[in-house]
């Protein structure tokens, strides 16, 4: 039991976690998909727009599987690491990244946008939102929802108080509102996510870093050895994500 912990967790330590690719869980981890299809629905909309601005791509791994672009189409990104791999990928495509710190302003005129998407932003800046689209524009975007993997985060950090989180539906949406877009979708789901071993929890817990903020192998050693047994014994981990699409547009003039 103890070598067996000690290899995942050798293997996970020393995996890249740059980027936002998460092929290195395939058979380790399960994440089902919102019944909603995110990528199909950013694809089908980035055909029928004439300019679109995708903001925190990542790596640029979700918007790169698009099958086609509009004649204009960039991307922006904060993390440098995440900076020069969506360069890498989306150049190619015709698409331009553009570093940014994730904060306002986005570096765009007014009003020069027909869509705007993102997948699983950490902020929301709702009035740059807004003023980058033009009339009639819209943002399409899947969120973390409140509580995304309480069973995961709980475990390492205990039980954990319900509060008011900003990124419940009916906040994002009066966030949305304030800034002048009026909402046309909302749908909120929580699929199941399991681990099959703990070498899979160590690798997200290193790369989806908010999720116990300041996790290191060393700090939680106990917690892991714990989970790693109960993985062994029950054959996976069960928690759940907090997904929501939103569509807002501003309205025409």
């Amino acid at each position: 039991m103890s070598s067996g912990f000690e290899k995942l967790v050798t293997e996970a330590e020393s995996a890249d976690v740059s980027g936002w690719d998460f092929s290195w869980l395939d058979g380790r981890a399960t994440e089902q998909r919102p019944s909603w299809g995110y990528q199909r629905l950013l694809s089908a909309r980035l055909g029928t727009v004439a300019a679109a601005l995708d903001i925190q791509t990542g790596g640029g791994e979700v918007l790169a599987a698009a099958e086609r672009f509009p004649p204009t189409m960039a991307a922006t990104e904060s993390w440098p690491p995440n900076v020069a791999l969506a360069t890498q990928r989306l150049h190619p495509l015709g698409v331009v990244v553009v570093a940014d710190p994730d904060e306002p302003p986005l570096p765009f005129a007014d009003s020069s946008f027909d869509l705007v998407t993102s997948r699983h932003p950490v902020t929301v800046w709702w009035d740059e939102i807004a003023r980058v689209l033009r009339p009639g524009g819209t943002y399409l975007a899947q969120h973390v929802g409140p509580e995304s993997l309480r069973e995961l985060y709980e475990f390492f950090l205990g039980p954990q108080p319900s509060a008011p989180h900003r990124r419940h539906p009916e906040l994002e949406s009066r966030g949305a509102e304030a800034a002048g877009l009026e909402i046309k979708t909302l749908r909120a789901e929580r699929p199941r996510v399991e681990f099959f071993d703990i070498g899979a929890v160590i690798y997200f817990l290193r790369k989806v870093i908010w999720i116990v903020p300041g996790f290191t192998v060393e700090r939680y050693r106990r917690q892991l050895r714990d989970l790693h047994e109960q993985i062994s014994r029950d054959g996976t981990f069960v928690a759940h994500s907090s997904r929501t699409l939103i569509e807002a547009q501003l309205p025409p003039r």
